[in-house]
């Protein structure tokens, strides 16, 4: 549409069903090379995809072309279908409903990256459940404790 303009940086973050480790070394990488091919093919730009064992952090520059919900819909029933049809885990993969999505600033956006990228030495000294909360809160989100993901000790 001419003479519309956007800047809006998007950082999302979505689990495995139960949570389960399922991303494990050998597949969490091409995992995240293929969710950043989706979100290129969705006509948005990538601009970090990473994660651990049970979850994801996209963060991606948002074209007004889809809504945000249909863009990690895509995202996520693409990227689960994949991960099925190359046999990637034994059993059936799924996302767990529902997701998190921040916006940033352009200013902010080599901090999240970094951020991002760093989610494994990360998570060897903090939980999911605590960098969960901490960016519901940063982002003063009001939530529902009946509706966030599921916990579980995990360090």
């Amino acid at each position: 549409m001419a003479n519309t303009y956007t800047q809006l940086n998007i950082h999302a973050v979505f689990v495995v069903k139960g949570r389960a480790n399922l991303l494990n070394d050998k597949i969490r990488h091409d995992v995240f090379r293929y969710i950043s091919g989706i979100l290129k093919n969705l006509g948005q730009f990538p601009l970090a995809v990473n994660g651990y064992k049970d979850h994801v952090h996209i963060f991606f520059e948002m074209s007004t072309t889809k809504s945000l919900s249909d863009i990690l819909r895509d995202v996520k029933s693409n990227s689960s279908k994949w991960i099925n049809e190359n046999s990637l885990i034994k059993g059936r993969f799924e996302w767990q409903e529902g997701y998190a999505a921040f916006s940033y600033a352009k200013s902010q956006r080599n901090t999240v990256i970094r951020y991002i990228e760093n989610q494994e030495q990360h998570h060897k000294r903090r939980s999911f459940r605590d960098e969960y909360l901490d960016l519901l809160k940063k982002f003063d989100m009001e939530y529902n404790v009946d509706y966030l993901f599921e916990f579980y000790d995990d360090l």
